[in-house]
């Protein structure tokens, strides 16, 4: 059950979702914690709805959460770096989310499976299974080649140009099984990917109790250097020849991992490596989404 009653019980943060504002239906969470920001909300304020109606993805696609099977969520950041080491955080989330999903899972199996059957899984079994969450570049959170969630990060500026705020959204399928027609053959839900329900409140939970720990390496020098073997141990693109659908023109180019500030290394066919950035390109694997 989500419920911020729920929810709240389950945190184990000190300043992430404390101040948690749950709403059982909601047009975008993203509009919400935007509007809460201007009202002075406090950094870490937490929005979840459990139905979205006109939530925002990625390049302007609608993301859209049905009741009482998904998460939407959006966290309020005032954040002390500077403007141009913002976009980062997007895949601290990524990587908060994809490690608190992973944690949420272990913790329905420990309460599931016999302690004779729990003594052979451990998070090393998990890694190789399907049920790893992985990351595909820069932000998707992938299970079983399927994409389970997307994050949109959205900076509020003061007319100084100074930031007033740092709106993270998160849209995690939980335990949906029916997805459209036009989305069904890459996207999937933890439920759809694992064969495993966990309770949505425990997920927010675990992943808010992720980003606190990863924002705070963060913080120390506003890049990814203390996250970058985390990060890159779920990348799915690591080693993998990948399509980076520039603007420019598309070409095929193996991947390698990432940098200090998140750009995806690249190498091309002569070898020549080079870095390209969330924002400006897609990649996509080459015969599918991941």
């Amino acid at each position: 059950m989500l419920s911020k009653e729920h929810i709240s019980e389950l945190l184990k943060t000190e300043w992430a979702a404390r101040n948690l504002i749950y709403k059982k239906e909601t047009g975008s969470t993203n509009d919400d914690a935007k509007a809460l920001g201007e009202e002075g909300a406090e950094h870490g304020t937490l929005v979840v709805a459990d139905m979205q109606k006109t939530g925002r993805g990625s390049r302007g696609r609608n993301w859209e959460t049905p009741s009482q099977t998904n998460i939407a969520m959006s966290l309020l950041l005032r954040p002390i770096a500077p403007p141009d080491k913002i976009s980062m955080l997007t895949l601290v989330m990524g990587l908060s989310v994809a490690e608190g999903i992973e944690d949420a899972i272990i913790s329905k199996r420990d309460r599931t499976l016999s302690k004779s059957t729990l003594m052979d899984f451990s998070r090393e079994i998990l890694s190789e299974s399907k049920l790893y969450p992985q990351i595909k570049w820069p932000n998707d959170i992938v299970i079983a080649q399927k994409k389970i969630c997307g994050i949109l990060t959205e900076l509020h500026m003061n007319p100084d140009n100074t930031i007033n705020n740092v709106v993270i959204g998160v849209g995690i399928n939980v335990n949906m099984t029916d997805f459209p027609e036009d989305i069904k053959d890459i996207a999937g839900s933890i439920l759809s990917t694992t064969g495993i329900k966990v309770d949505r409140a425990e997920v927010v939970a675990c992943c808010m109790k992720r980003f606190e720990e990863n924002y705070e390496k963060y913080n120390r020098s506003f890049d990814l250097s203390l996250l970058l073997d985390n990060y890159e141990n779920r990348l799915i693109n690591k080693h993998k020849l990948v399509k980076v659908l520039d603007p420019k023109g598309e070409y095929e180019a193996i991947a390698h991992g990432i940098t200090h500030t998140g750009a995806l290394i690249v190498s091309n066919e002569e070898g020549e490596e080079f870095e390209i950035n969330a924002g400006e390109v897609t990649v996509r694997g080459l015969y599918s989404y991941v």
